[in-house]
């Protein structure tokens, strides 16, 4: 994906690579993170396998040239879970993370997750949805403005996720 252009500021998706391991990490240990996506170790480790997982797609968002976030697609059927499965074929799952705490809550997670499910869905995806833990609300009123909408929250084996699609 390229730099989106319009209404400033300009983000650019570009691929995630071994490169970018160091700074994931150190983006995962902050307390923002950890808080919602868990064990820094683990999660590095689940990102760096995933750099051979063709189901994948992962980038780094930059900001007028700033790296500031992570973001992972990939399809809904890939990895199944009950929640999803009313989901139309071919709707692809986003997840993502900012890892510049400086960068949180200046409006940034909103557009550039709307930018991405944009791109997500000129690239034929049917819908693209989002599944936060039901107690990040900050994530939540994100991709609220973003543009998804908050179809049902459920129980899962890791506890309450608010299933949200864009369209």
């Amino acid at each position: 994906m390229a730099t989106v252009a319009g209404t400033a500021p300009a983000y650019r998706f570009r691929p995630f690579t071994r490169d970018d391991l160091p700074m994931a990490a150190r983006w995962l240990r902050s307390p923002e993170v950890v808080r919602w996506w868990g064990e820094p170790g683990k999660e590095l480790a689940l990102l760096t396998a995933d750099l051979d997982e063709p189901a994948m797609r992962q980038w780094i968002v930059e900001c007028e040239g700033r790296p500031f976030a992570y973001a992972q697609a990939y399809p809904s059927a890939a990895w199944p879970q009950s929640h999803l499965k009313h989901l139309p074929d071919g709707t692809r799952m986003i997840d993502a993370f900012i890892g510049e705490p400086a960068m949180l809550g200046c409006g940034h997670g909103g557009a550039f997750l709307r930018r991405l499910a944009e791109n997500l869905l000129a690239e034929g995806a049917p819908a693209v949805a989002i599944d936060p833990d039901c107690g990040n609300v900050r994530a939540r009123r994100a991709y609220a403005r973003a543009g998804f909408v908050e179809e049902k929250m459920v129980e899962t084996e890791e506890g309450c996720v608010a299933v949200m699609l864009f369209r």
